[in-house]
């Protein structure tokens, strides 16, 4: 069966300012790296940045497979407890990005973790390729 890890990032080039979310799919079997996606938002705040990661993310798993459970990585620790539900979500942006984001997995298994920045770069550098391209890809 497969399993993903999904290390998802976003940023904002000023807060707000230039913003692209950013993720990594790897198989957690092997540790190999299955796709990279970018998800330009134009301009934006970080918390928007880090949810499009996450979404950008959550859905190339599911295009790679609809069923299989996925881990996710982030250094967000807002996006981590609201998405984990320990924590409330006060601002309708965020409530509507996370709806979004539990319609993807809704009846998966998904589990989340929050990790240092220095363990999340490679979910970062993709999302400021994205902030450098100015578009999305993926």
């Amino acid at each position: 069966m497969t399993r993903f890890i999904v290390e998802a990032d976003g940023g904002s080039r000023g807060n707000p300012g230039v913003a692209a979310g950013g993720a990594v799919v790897i198989d957690a079997d092997t540790g190999e790296v299955v796709a990279e996606v970018g998800v330009f938002v134009g301009i934006a705040t970080n918390n928007v940045a880090e949810y499009s990661g996450l979404i950008g993310g959550l859905r190339k798993a599911r295009e790679l497979d609809p069923v299989a459970p996925i881990h996710v990585r982030m250094d967000s620790k807002l996006v981590v407890e609201q998405m984990s539900g320990r924590w409330k979500i006060k601002h309708p942006d965020m409530r509507d990005l996370a709806r979004e984001a539990h319609a993807i997995i809704a009846g998966t298994d998904v589990t989340f973790e929050w990790v240092a920045r220095e363990f999340n770069s490679r979910a970062d550098a993709v999302a400021n390729e994205s902030m450098d391209r100015r578009e999305s890809f993926g």
